[in-house]
């Protein structure tokens, strides 16, 4: 009986390989190239095979997502190393084990991977792949470590010594590293005027990279598009089926994001961006932003985030817990994604305005354009505004006026009706008295947004979690970087350093939420007891549903829904302050923490 990936069309496949890159035969086989190998015919590194159409089969040990078909797309740009053999993305059997980095560099060029969006990639996958080519590290034992990071720095600094003592057969051929390895390896090679580059990525040692994008703390998060760990999206655990889900996993994001993963789903994201910007300079058509967006130096330091996240809690009366039966979370599907698709951002040179000057600006036929403003909140306890909602800016105080500065987000939706979540206030009320606008604006993040939309929907339909969850991790962390221009000192990069338009980003998600929450009240009495980020905590009664019926993005969905034992109702009647409160809520949901936080954008 076969195995259940064995079905699956990889590495069952017995056609006539491309010679072991390690022989004589294939040394001898190019005069010009003696360590290239030559491809067996008609096969070409430029013509990828097909893997065949066998209908996929689950069984149900396994993910839904380990039986979807796998593609071809990927087989010109990634080959897959394993302990038993190379093998394309679609799972064709190319070469027998690579045991040594001669052979390494002999695969590689004979391969001719082309670059999609990114420098083609190998693929080193299992620990037996590592041993062959020299590259073990022991780094100790976890239990021996009170911090999971030092355990970490530990072996990143093992494995780039290793790697930096074994690659010498590829430095002597020609290949150059750009940077220090570690768990990518990215390497380029100069023939005339052409340069090739290649990142050999090592999967048994992605976790010795960790930053937001993976984890932090002692926590492991997704590893890009190897997946998360914690919340069962990693590979398999054998090699073989390990390599075919990696496989399909390279062939979807060719297919649906016509890139290669990046190295951290950020990059991923910045890779998208990056191809639609080419394509636009080509065309000639859409907007092309091609200089970062610094933050403008301000008239006083910025508190904290420009436009921070909502954090809040408060204790629930007796209206909140009459008939109350469950604890239900609700938050935007994919919040972020959906406003950077909606939003105009502005880009090149920024016109500092003053006084009269500023203050007109904000006022215009079409709204205020896309901006920094220096206005005044208003003290909260001078509005008529609802006391079971938190202060429509994170900046505003209840007992004192606030001057701050605010994107043209948060100018509009402060203007908004009380009844829309804003506090109906005029511009003039605002006392606007500075201001930073930007000459040009559109919405430069349309088509990314779109694509990745698509490519959401796609693995929504086929129940394909992993890459469900790799998308997310993709635009929550391309745009939480947008933030820190240390992520983007290549000058290629250094567009990527957008923090305004994270700021909006961050601004759309918060007043939409607030806009929802004043209409829940209006249509069910009911108010939430905690919003962070995008997500609201309510008390609801059995059959109450406040989650709107619409599956767009950016409209609301049930991320928890639990029923609450007397002890937990208990709890939130006799709570008397704010941290009793979030501990209750986080017994209520203790058995959900883990569940894969789909919609919510968590911490960026």
């Amino acid at each position: 009986m076969s195995r259940p990936w064995e079905q699956i069309a990889l590495f069952d496949l017995h056609e006539p390989s491309a010679p072991d890159p390690g022989t004589d035969d294939a040394a001898e086989s190019d005069a010009e190239e003696s360590a290239a190998v030559e491809p067996p015919a008609p096969t070409t590194a430029t013509d990828p095979p097909t893997a065949p159409e066998i209908e996929p089969t689950t069984t149900p040990s396994r993910p839904v997502w380990e039986s979807l078909p796998v593609g071809a797309e990927a087989d010109e740009h990634a080959l897959i190393v394993t302990a038993a053999g190379t093998y394309t993305p679609s799972g064709r059997e190319l070469t027998g084990p690579v045991d040594s980095v001669e052979k390494l560099d002999k695969l590689v060029r004979w391969a001719s991977l082309k670059p999609l969006g990114a420098p083609p990639q190998v693929w080193i996958v299992g620990q037996g792949a590592c041993e062959a080519l020299g590259w073990v590290i022991d780094p100790g034992n976890e239990e021996d470590f009170d911090d999971m990071e030092a355990l970490r720095n530990r072996a990143a600094q093992e494995l780039t010594a290793v790697l930096q003592a074994t690659l010498t057969p590829m430095l002597n051929a020609g290949w150059e590293l750009r940077g220090e390895p570690g768990h990518v390896v990215h390497l380029s090679r100069s023939i005339g005027n052409f340069t090739s580059m290649v990142d050999v990525v090592i999967e048994p040692y992605v976790w010795t990279y960790w930053n937001k994008d993976f984890g932090w703390h002692n926590r492991v998060g997704d590893m890009g598009i190897l997946g998360s760990p914690t919340a069962g999206t990693y590979l398999p655990d054998d090699d073989l089926p390990a390599a075919r889900e990696l496989g399909r996993r390279l062939a979807w994001c060719a297919r649906h994001l016509g890139v290669l993963p990046g190295p951290t789903p950020a990059r991923t994201g910045a890779a998208i961006v990056d191809k639609i910007k080419r394509e636009r300079t080509r065309s000639g058509k859409g907007i092309v932003v091609t200089a970062p967006g610094s933050v403008p130096p301000l008239d006083g330091p910025p508190r904290g985030d420009l436009e921070p996240a909502v954090g809040w809690t408060r204790v629930p009366d007796a209206q909140d817990l009459d008939g109350a039966s469950r604890l239900v979370s609700i938050d935007q599907r994919a919040a972020y994604l959906a406003s950077a698709g909606m939003l105009e951002f502005g880009y090149g040179q920024p016109t500092h305005l003053t006084g009269q000057a500023a203050a007109a600006a904000a006022v215009g036929d079409k709204g205020a354009p896309f901006g920094l403003w220096r206005i005044t909140l208003p003290a909260g306890q001078t509005l008529s505004l609802p006391d079971k909602l938190p202060l429509p800016h994170p900046h505003m105080l209840a007992d004192q006026p606030v001057q701050t500065w605010v994107t043209s987000v948060s100018l509009d939706g402060l203007c908004s009706p009380v009844a829309d979540g804003g506090i109906g206030a005029d511009r003039g009320d605002l006392d606007i008295t500075e201001a930073w606008v930007y000459p040009q604006q559109g919405r430069a993040l349309d088509k990314w947004a779109k694509i990745l939309r698509e490519a959401r929907k796609a693995a929504v339909d086929t129940d394909d979690d992993a890459t469900k969850r790799f998308l997310g991790t993709c635009y929550k962390g391309y745009i939480g970087r947008m933030v820190n221009p240390d992520m983007w000192t290549a000058k290629q990069m250094q567009h990527h350093h957008q923090p305004l338009w994270r700021a909006a980003i961050i601004a759309h998600c918060r007043w939409r939420g607030r806009r929802v929450a004043m209409r829940i009240a209006r249509e069910h009495n009911r108010w939430p007891v905690r919003t962070v980020t995008d997500s609201w905590v309510y008390l609801l009664a059995d059959g109450e549903d406040i989650a709107d019926e619409s599956e767009a993005l950016g409209k609301m969905s049930v991320e928890k829904d639990v029923v609450l034992t007397d002890t937990l109702l208990s709890a939130f009647a006799s709570a008397e302050d704010v941290h009793e409160v979030n501990l209750a809520i986080k017994a209520a949901f203790a058995d959900n923490e883990d569940a894969a936080d789909d919609e919510g954008e968590g911490v960026l």
